[in-house]
């Protein structure tokens, strides 16, 4: 009986230490969750479908303005690319009873895509309805974002935030 005991013990600890061996570690989980991220990011900028949601930004010459959450976007597709992002800095040709933002919609010219090692860089050119505006989106593979904004009547502007797939409307 008392040797049982000890031959038990060490059966045990040979099936706990398998156990224990087949577990990921905190380092291989989290390269997993980065690089599942990284493809879904490359999905989103093969496809040209996606949706920036604007966070802070930086008018030109002017400070950092943090921006409130879900409330400004720019939803990018090849063939209508819709903006409401708000706007700080100087405008050149804008009227007064304009709302004062960068609020435009139209079909995306010139599209070019520029692969580095952790970014991609998404160019565009979109004529809105009042103005011609240059997008130029530095993408980063963890999903932050940049998008300077240039126009014929403002000046240029940049925001930093956030891309996702768009919300696909639930079918009823």
């Amino acid at each position: 009986m008392k040797s049982a005991i000890p031959i038990l013990l060490f059966l045990l600890s040979i099936v706990s230490f398998s156990v224990s061996g087949q577990e990921k570690t905190k380092k291989e989980l989290k390269q997993e969750r980065e690089l599942k991220k990284q493809n879904e990011i490359k999905a989103l900028i093969d496809s040209q479908d996606f949706v920036f949601e604007a966070q802070k930004t930086t008018p030109q010459g002017g400070r950092l303005i943090q921006l409130d959450y879900n409330t400004y976007f720019l939803k990018f597709k090849t063939d209508n690319t819709t903006c409401d992002l708000p706007f700080f800095g100087r405008g050149y040709n804008v009227g007064y009873s304009t709302d004062g933002g960068i609020k435009f919609e139209g079909k995306p010219e010139n599209i070019r895509v520029e692969n580095k090692k952790n970014n991609t860089i998404l160019k565009a050119t979109v004529r809105g309805a009042n103005d011609v505006y240059d997008l130029t989106f530095s993408i980063f593979y963890n999903g932050s974002t940049t998008l300077s904004v240039s126009s014929n009547n403002r000046g240029p502007i940049s925001y930093d935030g956030v891309i996702y797939a768009p919300k696909t409307a639930e079918k009823q």
